[in-house]
């Protein structure tokens, strides 16, 4: 298992720990006080587990080598388990929604604690130091799945913080900011729902690569004076990665070794540099010399 996985691995094995002491302790003091805000939280991190184990065991299977049955390897695993985490998310939005709204418009109440701040502020000690480790590995390996978990651990940060705030407005009896905030968190979870279908389902669709990556693609193409012209370009996602091919035409004259050792030279530069791309194939065509 290369250095990638193994830290996706640590990541998501901390994200379980971690949301699932979270999960306790909202729900304790969830229930004892009757706070909606408190238990959306909780139900929250019950989400939270559910993705972080989702995390680990998509990244177990895309670490797994090609095979026969599978000649580009097991990347897409990560998006189809963090569609998995999505369509999850889809659900407890509903559930925490209905209970919210059913809070606001029969105003309940609940029992102010010191416990409900002692909370709010591990909570939010916890999912930032969370934050700070998946957000750093999800930039320097690319993983979809914790870029998922990367971003539900700085939402909770500030849902959470908005929890904090209607706790200490109940103090003042204005308890309907509860029911408020509970509909603002299942608000958020829906919208990162979305967002995390939605990129898992454009990788699964085999999206093309942005227009960053085929800039440098093109960028390193252009260094080959040889290269008269380029069409053709497809790209498919494996995984995080891209398998890439596309026609290059060259001097007809050249020999077929020649023009050969112009496409070979290319697709080791291009898998070399760029680290999106998993694998190149390049097409080698004659291009008849312009006559003088």
């Amino acid at each position: 298992m290369n250095e990638r996985f193994k830290k996706i691995k640590i990541a998501s094995i901390l994200g379980i720990l971690g949301n699932f002491f979270l999960l306790l302790i909202k729900g304790s003091i969830g229930l004892l006080t009757n706070s909606q805000a408190m238990l959306a939280d909780a139900f929250n991190s019950l989400s939270d587990v559910f993705s972080s184990f989702m995390t680990f065991i998509g990244n177990k299977i895309a670490s797994k080598p090609q095979d026969e049955d599978h000649n580009m390897g097991h990347g897409k695993a990560e998006y189809i388990y963090s569609m998995i985490i999505s369509i999850a998310m889809f659900l407890l939005f509903y559930s925490s929604f209905k209970s919210s709204l059913l809070s606001l418009l029969f105003h309940k109440k609940f029992t102010f604690s010191i416990w409900l701040i002692i909370v709010c502020i591990i909570t939010i000690l916890v999912k930032f130091l969370l934050f700070l480790i998946t957000n750093t590995y999800s930039k320097k390996y690319k993983n979809v799945l914790l870029k998922a978990n990367a971003k539900d651990h700085r939402n909770d940060c500030l849902i959470t913080s908005c929890t904090l705030l209607s706790c200490f407005l109940s103090l003042y009896n204005w308890y309907f900011l509860d029911g408020i905030v509970g509909i603002l968190i299942s608000l958020w979870i829906f919208v990162t729902a979305l967002q995390i279908f939605m990129e898992s389902y454009n990788v699964l669709m085999d999206k093309s690569m942005n227009q960053e990556t085929k800039e440098k693609v093109y960028a390193l193409i252009s260094h080959y004076k040889e290269i008269k012209k380029v069409n053709h370009f497809n790209a498919t996602p494996v995984g995080y990665q891209y398998q890439i091919s596309f026609t290059i035409f060259v001097d007809g004259n050249l020999s077929t070794f020649e023009s050969h050792a112009i496409a070979n030279a290319l697709e080791d530069e291009i898998e070399e540099k760029i680290e999106e791309v998993y694998l190149t194939v390049i097409h080698v065509n004659p291009i008849e010399k312009s006559k003088n």
